[in-house]
């Protein structure tokens, strides 16, 4: 875990648009607090540069991100509540991160998203992907309860089918997920980076006020409920964790041994 996040997390620029991308293709993109915390980073410097007018979020290899990294969560003392709140809480900071650049952002669904990969894609404004990704919240496969997924997905997919995925931790192809609205665009799987750029810049010549205040009022929206589901997570994954339940499920998924 003493990757250096400046490594794997990058950061181009095409023109007016900033490109950032979760680069740690072996473990499919599985992110550390220490990706998330460059993660914040970037997005918030992309926020008040003047010269980067759209955000493309992907990921290297054959993944956009696949939750995350069960090795570290799975070292957290369940007995240590302020661990697991900061843990949760730095998922807000980086949920926040993103909603609140005033500036467009899409993801480039390249592969697998899935757990808070999964709900981090969700909080771009537009999503461009292939036949072959595979979305969803499998978070309870591994003993985990899903609390802030249910947030993610409620406003997408309604009741039934969020109730579905939350569930069942059923993954969902580029297809389906098209159908659903999980992807807003759906291309070739050798295209899927180049349509996102391009979309990107498209937007990056419209008039940014505009754009600011429609993004606000998005955020808006929903905000109340973001602060609503932090709070839940926190007293939801105190009392999971207190069970060992989730501790078993990652050995067990750490162990090679899948449901």
């Amino acid at each position: 875990m003493n990757e250096d996040p400046a490594k794997t997390v990058l950061l181009d620029r095409d023109g007016p648009v900033a490109l950032i991308t979760l680069n740690r293709p072996a473990k499919l993109n599985a992110w550390t607090a220490a990706m998330r915390d460059r993660l914040i980073e970037l997005l918030g410097a992309a926020a008040v540069d003047p010269d980067v007018r759209a955000v493309v979020l992907t990921g290297a290899g054959r993944a956009f991100c696949a939750g995350q990294d069960l090795q570290e969560t799975a070292a957290i003392d369940p007995d240590d509540h302020a661990a697991s709140d900061a843990w949760i809480d730095g998922f807000d900071r980086l949920y926040r991160a993103v909603r609140d650049i005033d500036k467009p952002t899409i993801a480039a669904v390249n592969g697998v998203a899935a757990g808070s990969g999964f709900q981090f894609a969700l909080l771009a404004d537009l999503r461009v992907g292939h036949r072959e990704v595979r979305m969803g919240q499998p978070e309870v496969l591994s003993g985990i309860p899903s609390i802030t997924g249910i947030w993610a997905m409620w406003d997408v997919l309604g009741r039934a089918r969020t109730t579905e995925l939350a569930l069942t931790g059923r993954l969902v192809d580029g297809e389906e997920a098209a159908r659903l609205d999980l992807l807003t665009r759906l291309v070739a799987a050798d295209q899927v980076l180049a349509s996102a750029v391009e979309q990107a810049r498209e937007l990056a010549e419209l008039p940014p006020g505009a754009l600011a205040l429609t993004k606000g009022r998005l955020r808006e929206l929903d905000d109340d409920a973001l602060t609503a589901s932090v709070r839940a997570a926190k007293k939801v994954h105190a009392a999971a964790y207190a069970t060992g339940e989730p501790q078993r499920e990652m050995a067990r998924f750490l162990a090679g041994r899948r449901r």
